[in-house]
């Protein structure tokens, strides 16, 4: 359907844009010895938001493009945007494959299923985001920065990224699960991944 794949990307562009306030505007920058920094902030919420109400690719672009876009106006941060975008995106396929592939969110009438679907999807893209954001920023780093700061930096990683999990799931979980109800009301709910 044509208006349906144009609403997607209009939905995208409005993750991103989401995306990149939370995450610019909205964040607790923690500066790091050696002039490294982490933060505390919602970004993976809209990410994972995305990816819950318009699928895992439009959903993981829309979080991953507006991050990356946070990490190139800061400087502290413009070397990390690569890194950004490719585990952002992640979290987003990752999340929208269990939602909707495997949980069928969209589709589900019973609200008890598509809550317990929500939380699976949620925690299954944010823990990936947990394992594997301190790893590459590591050997991210390292490369870049040399052994020292990357070891200096990873467990402040570990901790900041496992905040951002916790948040976010609660967040996201919350938010999607008031969104839904008033989406279908109104006629704007996009069905994602198919029928069961």
């Amino acid at each position: 359907m044509k208006n349906e794949k144009l609403l997607k990307l209009v939905l995208t562009g409005i993750f991103a844009a989401l995306s990149y306030v939370v995450f610019a505007f909205l964040q607790i920058k923690i500066t790091l010895p050696g002039g490294d920094a982490t933060s505390i902030h919602l970004g993976n919420a809209v990410c994972v938001l995305g990816a819950l109400l318009i699928g895992g690719i439009y959903g993981g672009l829309g979080g991953a493009i507006g991050m990356t876009v946070g990490d190139l106006f800061d400087p502290v941060y413009i070397v990390y945007a690569p890194k950004t975008f490719i585990l952002k995106l992640c979290i987003g396929l990752i999340t929208g494959v269990i939602a909707h592939r495997i949980g069928h969110i969209t589709t589900e009438k019973d609200n008890v299923k598509v809550l317990k679907w929500t939380i699976i999807a949620t925690v299954g893209g944010l823990l990936f985001n947990v394992i594997f954001d301190p790893l590459v920023g590591y050997f991210y780093k390292l490369l870049i920065l040399g052994k020292p700061a990357a070891e200096l930096t990873l467990a402040w990683n570990v901790a900041s990224t496992s905040i951002n999990a916790f948040t976010s799931t609660i967040v996201s979980v919350i938010i999607y699960m008031a969104l839904r109800p008033a989406l279908k009301k109104s006629g704007l709910f996009l069905t994602v991944g198919g029928t069961k």
